[in-house]
């Protein structure tokens, strides 16, 4: 049995379910976080925060001591050379991630069985569980998914070089990556909707494709390519700076 892809799904699992559960509560009507105005996008912000906390513990408990998550951030490792990283590897990696993203999902519909029914826009049923933009101009879209990327991918090699092999601080760095994840959020997640990860945004958009959630719109598969183009070149250019800059 292999530990390792076993924490990724499940890790997965908690970082959306934890997460877009964070935009069901704020959206839909009858859900005690509906409501929140303006400070709902700290709310999110904050919430994705926890949640990739939590998801890294999980990650770590159930077996995955990478606790990557991410396609982007697996794909940074394979190109760095870090050990037990092969292409095959980092396709299974992959698969099992997005597979996370779909059951995470679905525990979203889930939780807020009976409050589907809402009289709000299939665009905001969708908006639970995928990302989007107002100013939708794909390869601006894919660009800003790239940078947020690289804040991201490159934010968490600062902290891993910075606390060394200090056992304590260790266990603190999913509180210190959870920090980087809420100042790319409030500041530039605006954009897109900060998905930076295929497995967060294509696999609870395939849960929603495929639940009989009343109302829904189409799944917006073309917009799907900024998260997955945007991260995948995220994960390139942050391996050449890191490359570059030793």
């Amino acid at each position: 049995m292999d530990k390792a892809l076993i924490g990724e799904f499940l890790g997965t699992v908690v970082l959306v379910w934890l997460g877009d559960s964070i935009g069901a509560n704020l959206t839909l009507p009858q859900a005690k976080g509906s409501g929140s105005g303006a400070s709902a996008w700290v709310t999110v912000n904050m919430g994705w925060c926890f949640s990739l906390m939590m998801a890294i513990y999980a990650g770590w408990f159930f077996g995955s001591a990478q606790a990557d998550f991410n396609p982007a951030v697996s794909l940074f490792k394979f190109l760095s050379g870090v050990e037990g990283y092969t292409l095959p590897r980092v396709i299974v990696l992959s698969i099992v991630q997005i597979a996370g993203g779909v059951v995470g999902g679905i525990g979203v519909y889930i939780t807020f069985a009976g409050y589907w029914d809402a009289p709000i826009s299939g665009e905001a049923k969708l908006g639970i569980f995928a990302t989007g933009t107002a100013v939708r101009n794909i390869p601006v879209n894919i660009l800003q998914e790239a940078i947020e990327t690289i804040f991201l991918i490159m934010g968490i090699q600062f902290l891993v070089r910075a606390i060394g092999g200090d056992a304590t601080n260790t266990y603190l760095l999913p509180f210190m990556i959870g920090g980087l994840l809420y100042a790319i959020g409030a500041g530039m997640g605006g954009t897109t909707g900060y998905a930076m990860n295929i497995a967060r945004d294509l696999g609870p958009r395939i849960a929603y494709a495929i639940l009989p959630i009343p109302g829904k719109c189409a799944p917006d598969w073309g917009y799907s390519i900024v998260p997955i183009a945007g991260s995948l070149i995220g994960g390139v250019v942050s391996y050449a700076l890191c490359s570059a800059l030793g």
